[in-house]
């Protein structure tokens, strides 16, 4: 039992030193060039904690507990359920925070920021519009001390490794912390570290594996592809397959036959298991582009390859039989198309898809009976999208996904910080009432700029539309002059020097 003990803690220490990006940085390009010439901090500065999702940097303000803690609200079957909770103080300022989005002054996130300094959903607004404004470093930095934040209220006994803790997101308190882990997952996986944020997807899904509030598994595919993770790939779908229907997510179609393709081309393996994993290759991406041959087309364009003229003369990959697509399923394309057209645009890997649609062109001329069943598939199954993946489009930001999103969504109001909020939210605490100030029949795109920019404002008369696009600029020029002095020239209040700087004597309610 020690022994066995002793291998599941070096196996979760493992899995914490993978949440670092440094580990995988220094496996690339090694310890010296990922270091430097770093110097050792000055000891106690800030009274920082070593913590294993973020390395606190000098350049931070202290440290003082914002008001957030974390309770455990049951254990089950070895699974521990876990909230975040807002005290008295955090809801006060979590108030004033919805006043400042709503003001139409940038000035006062700002402020609000300054006197607050570790305030989550104020970190992460203003981290969006430093993303925006291609401000990467600055923008990953107040991501990174969002989930510094979160970590020095972690209870006892939350895990980030075991898999066995879990975050509800139907409470508004816990979904800033998805969100935080999404953004800087993302920001990974854009700085060349997909095996870190292979390792920060996992964790989010393992948060609220049966409903997957983000929808994690239409992007875990792709970071596992990036990561080379082959093996770990085909595991999951064969795993997960039999209670979530992996196959019939398109995103699962293709990479899982893109992921027997690559093991199929592996030299060092035995010459008859390159051959089985080909012909599982074959098989797979035939059966997905009979499932799914709305992907084919988009997939080609977006990888600059002109395809033969029997393919594009024939009805099966036509763009004009695939106005009839359903548009849940369109949006699921768009995605996976927009997201992994890179990963396919490899010579050998065009070369056996190129074999594959002659292939498939020639089962559907010779009427298989797989096409039908599949055609018939495909209209009864992608009626419509559930809440959580509309969500993930949103998020992806990936313009193609986006723009297939239903008119249901895209008309209701969205805020950066809390992108569509499930509609059985379990609402702990409850902003007053505040004085009405008119009915608002503002656009979504009015209510999403209004988000990032409190300053905005679209509504004007037709006879002014002429100009809304010089007051779009305007006020984005304005928000970002406020954006940079602030971050340029903030001067943070020193909190009174302790023995202990992280006693804590708030009264939790």
């Amino acid at each position: 039992k020690k022994k066995k003990k002793n291998k599941t803690t070096s196996e979760n220490g493992q899995v914490l030193k993978n949440l670092n990006p440094e580990t995988e940085l220094k496996r690339y390009f090694g310890a010296r060039a990922v270091l430097g010439d770093q110097r050792p901090r000055q000891r106690n500065r800030h009274f920082h904690r070593s913590m294993w999702m973020t390395s606190p940097k000098d350049s931070w303000p202290r440290f003082s507990r914002p008001g957030i803690a974390m309770s455990l609200l049951q254990s089950k079957d070895a699974i521990h359920y876990f909230t975040f909770e807002h005290n008295r103080e955090y809801q006060q300022i979590q108030f004033k925070f919805l006043d400042a989005v709503e003001s139409m002054d940038p000035n006062n996130i700002v402020a609000l920021l300054q006197l607050n300094p570790y305030h989550i959903d104020s970190l992460l607004q203003l981290s969006d519009v430093c993303r925006i404004q291609e401000d990467q470093e600055m923008a990953r930095d107040l991501i990174e001390r969002a989930l510094y934040s979160f970590e020095c209220a972690f209870h006892p006994l939350f895990s980030l490794t075991s898999g066995m803790s879990r975050l509800d997101y139907l409470r508004p308190e816990n979904r800033a912390f998805y969100l935080a882990l999404y953004k800087h997952m993302m920001f990974l996986e854009k700085r060349g570290c997909p095996r870190t944020a292979l390792e920060y997807c996992k964790l989010i899904l393992s948060l609220d594996p049966d409903t997957d509030p983000l929808c994690m598994l239409l992007l875990i595919d792709f970071l596992m592809l990036r990561s080379r993770e082959y093996h770990s790939l085909i595991q999951l779908h064969q795993d997960w397959e039999e209670h979530r229907n992996l196959s019939q997510l398109p995103n699962f179609a293709f990479s899982v036959a893109l992921c027997h393709f690559h093991l199929s081309q592996q030299e060092d393996m035995d010459p008859s298991e390159r051959d089985n994993f080909r012909h599982k290759a074959d098989q797979i991406l035939q059966d997905a582009l009979i499932m799914f041959p709305g992907i084919l087309m988009p997939l080609l364009d977006l990888c600059t390859v002109q395809p033969d003229e029997t393919v594009t003369s024939h009805v099966f990959f036509a763009s004009r039989s695939l106005i009839g697509q359903p548009l849940a399923l369109t949006e699921l394309i768009a995605l996976y198309v927009g997201r992994t057209f890179n990963l396919w645009r490899e010579a050998a890997v065009m070369l056996w898809l190129e074999t594959n649609v002659q292939t498939v062109l020639h089962r559907v001329d010779v009427k298989d009976p797989l096409v039908e069943d599949y055609e018939n598939k495909r209209k009864q199954r992608y009626l419509s999208a559930p809440r959580n993946i509309h969500r993930h489009v949103l998020l992806s930001e990936i313009k193609e996904a986006t723009s297939s999103l239903p008119l249901e969504v895209t008309t209701q109001p969205m805020m950066g910080f809390d992108p569509l909020p499930p509609l059985d939210s379990i609402i702990s605490y409850t902003r007053p009432e505040r004085p009405p100030n008119g009915a608002s029949s503002e656009s979504t795109l009015s209510l999403f700029f209004r988000s990032l920019l409190p300053n905005f404002n679209l509504q004007v008369s037709i006879s002014q539309y002429s100009s809304a696009g010089q007051e779009l600029n305007q006020e984005v020029n304005r928000l970002m002059v406020a954006m940079r002095d602030m971050l340029a020239n903030i001067r943070f209040q020193e909190p009174p020097r302790e023995d202990n700087p992280y006693r804590d004597d708030e009264e939790w309610d």
